[in-house]
């Protein structure tokens, strides 16, 4: 994307929040959110990408004060499993394991300030904020509960996801253009899953939340491997048969070429 193209979509963006804001009713706490991109289109050379979320609040005329601004993405939800590893007679093998149900795929947690210093613990974990206080699921036996942050397969399981690039939290990643004008850079990963992601842009005055608001963008395939995936979608046995088949031609060619007499 040129820099003129980017420029371009970063001003309309702002323009389009500064009208809506003009034109909401007047009351308290008002908040206006755009995405600097709703699309994510992956190619055979796509390496990652960076989308910028743009945000006005206005607070209530009486409390002219501070705000703090917590912008979370989350990807589709998937199933992971993590492991623990147990030595047995000298060995190292999987022992036990902690499944997690429609965890995020992706997910970043942005801030202008650490999150635990806006609220309370109580407040950050009715809303999620922050990688420790967000709900993630877990089989456990036959019955599904999310645990304390200090689980010890929770724990593996955000590391796992960070030394990955799909986990990350920023507390310095939200930054203000002006007292009620903010700005957050949101990194899209190369390995990035497809689907839909939603924002989640949370306002916090003395403590207390004071507004919300959700957008969403989406990661999508785009030329022939879009094409591939559609077709392995709609046509998933005969996907499985070509791709049987065209390993078959490869080893045999491959056979024929370095063969020894």
């Amino acid at each position: 994307m040129s820099a003129a193209v980017r420029t371009l979509r970063i001003g309309s963006a702002l323009l389009v929040m500064m009208i809506a804001l003009a034109a909401m009713p007047a009351r308290a706490d008002r908040l206006v959110v755009s995405v600097s991109q709703p699309q994510v289109r992956i190619t055979s050379s796509f390496t990652g990408a960076e989308l910028v979320v743009f945000g006005v609040a206005e607070t209530q005329e009486q409390d002219d004060g501070p705000i703090d601004v917590v912008v979370t993405v989350r990807g589709p939800g998937e199933r992971f499993t993590t492991w623990r590893k147990s030595r047995v007679l000298g060995l190292w093998v999987n022992s036990d394991r902690r499944t997690f149900v429609e965890a995020p795929a992706f997910l970043a947690v942005l801030s202008n300030r650490p999150t635990d210093q806006m609220a309370s613990p109580e407040t950050l974990r009715v809303e999620q904020i922050g990688l420790n206080y967000n709900i993630l699921v877990q089989k456990v036996g036959p019955d599904f509960a999310d645990v304390v942050p200090s689980d010890p397969f929770r724990t593996a399981f955000l590391r796992i996801q960070a030394d990955q690039g799909v986990y990350r939290e920023d507390p310095g990643g939200v930054a203000f253009l002006a007292p009620r004008v903010f700005r957050a850079e949101v990194s899209i990963p190369g390995t990035a899953p497809l689907g839909r992601y939603t924002v989640a842009v949370k306002v916090f005055r003395n403590g207390t939340l004071s507004a919300t608001e959700l957008s969403s963008f989406d990661v999508n395939k785009t030329g022939f491997e879009q094409k591939i995936a559609e077709f392995s979608q709609r046509d998933g046995w005969l996907y499985g048969l070509v791709v049987a088949l065209g390993s078959l031609v490869v080893g045999f060619m491959g056979n024929l070429l370095f063969r020894r007499d």
